[in-house]
C-alpha cells in the first residue's frame, strides 16, 4: 500500500507552496525535494495567493508568526480550498502563546484542512482552545505511551471527526487517524529531537504525499510518518563518532532521498487501530 502511494510521489512530482518558518525553510524545500516533490515559498500577501492556484499543496507552518504572513496564510489558505488543493497545517507552538494559540484557532476556523500534523500538546491545544507547551516540544506528562496509547487513539479519532481533517500527532508513538482509523506508528529514532525542524519537514513531506495521492489522505499521512521516521533509523545507522545533529540532519534528507518505495514497504511499523 504504501508502496504506490510512494510511488505516486516520485511519479506526479507535486508542487507544495509552503508559507513555513524561516529557520527550517532551507530544509524544508530539500525535503520535500528528496522525496520526489517540488517546493515553492511565497509569503507575501500581494504572492501568495497567486503562487497557491499553481501549486497542488499547501503547507502553513506558523512556527515563526508575524503580522505580514498571517493575511498570506489566511489568503493562501482559503485560495486553496476554493481550489481543491490539499492543504496541511503546522500548529507549531500552539499553547506557547496567546497569538500562537489564537492564530492557530483562526486557521482552524477559516480554512478547511486536509491533514494537521504537531506534536500531543500542539494537537490538544487545537481540541481544546488552550493549553501548555515546552518551547515546541511535548510537555513529558502528555507524551504518548503504550500505557495511554488506547485513550490517545480515542482522542485523535474524536478531532478529526470534528475537524473532518486527518490528524497526525508525532512523538516516540505516532498516531495518524481519521474518525474511524488510526496508524499506530513506531518507526523513527529518539535523537531525531535534537535536530531543529524535523516536525517541519514532515509536515511538508506530508503536504506532498496526500498532494499525489488525493483519494487516500489517510494512508498518504500516514506513508509520509512511516517515510520520516525510516528516514531517522537509516541516517542513524551512517553516523560515526565524529558526528553529530548537523551531519544527522543532512543523512536524513539523504536518506529520503535514496529511499525507494519497496524499501518503505518493507520498513514500516505500523498497527491499524
Amino acid at each position: 500500500m504504501f508502496e504506490q502511494i510512494f510511488e505516486n510521489v516520485r511519479r506526479k512530482s507535486p508542487l507544495v507552496h509552503c508559507i513555513t518558518n524561516y529557520v527550517t525553510v532551507n530544509d524544508c524545500a530539500n525535503m520535500l525535494l528528496a522525496c520526489g516533490g517540488s517546493p515553492i515559498m511565497a509569503d507575501e500577501p500581494d504572492d501568495a495567493v497567486e503562487i497557491t492556484a499553481i501549486c497542488g499543496g499547501l503547507t502553513i507552518n506558523i512556527g515563526t508568526l508575524n503580522q505580514r504572513t498571517l493575511p498570506s496564510m489566511l489568503a493562501a489558505g482559503k485560495r486553496a480550498n476554493e481550489l481543491g488543493h490539499s492543504v496541511v497545517l503546522d500548529p507549531v507552538g500552539a499553547g506557547a502563546s496567546k497569538l500562537r494559540t489564537d492564530t492557530a484557532l483562526r486557521l482552524l476556523k477559516d480554512v478547511r484542512f486536509t491533514a494537521i500534523r504537531g506534536n500531543i500538546s500542539e494537537i490538544k491545544t487545537l481540541a481544546s482552545g488552550s493549553g501548555t507547551t515546552k518551547g515546541v516540544d511535548a510537555d513529558v506528562a502528555d507524551r504518548v505511551t503504550d500505557e495511554n496509547l488506547d485513550g490517545a487513539v480515542s482522542f485523535v479519532k474524536e478531532l478529526a471527526r470534528r475537524t473532518g481533517a486527518i490528524i497526525a500527532v508525532t512523538g516516540a508513538i505516532d498516531i495518524v487517524a481519521e474518525g474511524e482509523r488510526a496508524f499506530c506508528i513506531r518507526n523513527g529514532r529518539p535523537e531525531m529531537s535534537s535536530i531543529t525542524g524535523t516536525g517541519c519537514q514532515l509536515s511538508v513531506l506530508t503536504t506532498a504525499f496526500v498532494t499525489a495521492n488525493p483519494n487516500q489522505p489517510l494512508e498518504a499521512a500516514a506513508a509520509a510518518v512511516c517515510a520520516m521516521g525510516l528516514c531517522g533509523e537509516i541516517a542513524y545507522k551512517r553516523m560515526t563518532e565524529q558526528d553529530g545533529n548537523a551531519s544527522y540532519r543532512n543523512y536524513i534528507i539523504d536518506a529520503m532521498y535514496r529511499l525507494t518505495p519497496a524499501e518503505l514497504e518493507k520498513g514500516t511499523k505500523y498497527e491499524v487501530r
